[in-house]
């Protein structure tokens, strides 16, 4: 009966940490005020959501999204100028291109740890990824998926949910279908990422407003 519980406990460290990306490196960076660092952190979570994608007890692919609305890049925003201590009128102007860049597109950040890198491939033509986004009017592919490279310190400070061995990517889709009808329609509470292959599929829901 000992060994038995022995073999249990050891099977189930071992798939904890075959479920777990290795978290190496230093801690992402924090505000120094804990109600300001909680007031972003809200809003993160609000706007983002996690999925893994398994083979039997190990993850292929850890994921998280994160949907740029206009509240969401305030948030970030303000959140730079008090890392970066900058001025007034250079969060006005960030702000503004921000808020214009957010009526041109949906914009995603999505990051993602990938156990063998042969599957990092979401950017390439030929990805064996299919990325879309889907909302009550339907579904639809991105206009562009650009690679940001390894989440470094400085993007950790802005997605703690990524570590040193996730990559980051900009995912953006069109406002509108082929037909002129909007993308997310108005009233829309929730809206899905959808990242899928032959080696499974992982649905991030996030708000929409």
């Amino acid at each position: 009966m000992r060994r038995l519980l022995v073999v249990a406990v050891v099977l189930g460290v071992l798939g904890a940490c075959a479920n777990h990306p290795p978290v190496v490196g230093e801690p992402a960076p924090t505000l120094d005020d804990p109600k300001q660092e909680a007031a972003y952190l809200a809003v993160l979570d609000r706007y983002s959501d996690r999925k893994e994608i398994y083979d039997g007890f190990d993850t292929r692919v850890f994921a998280g999204a994160t949907l740029q609305t206009p509240a969401f890049r305030e948030a970030r925003i303000h959140r730079r100028a008090l890392f970066q201590t900058l001025p007034a009128a250079k969060v006005e102007q960030l702000l503004a291109e921000e808020l214009a860049d957010a009526e041109k597109f949906y914009e995603f950040f999505l990051g993602v740890h990938v156990n063998d890198y042969r599957y990092d491939d979401f950017a390439h033509r030929n990805s064996i990824w299919r990325i879309a986004l889907v909302t009550p009017a339907g579904e639809i592919t991105p206009m562009e998926i650009r690679r940001l490279g390894r989440a470094d310190l400085n993007v950790r400070a802005y997605y703690p949910y990524t570590s040193l061995f996730w990559v980051g990517y900009r995912v953006r889709f069109p406002k509108t279908f082929a037909n002129g009808q909007p993308v997310i329609p108005e009233g829309t509470e929730q809206v899905m990422l959808r990242v899928a292959s032959s080696l499974g599929n992982a649905a991030m829901k996030v708000s929409a407003r």
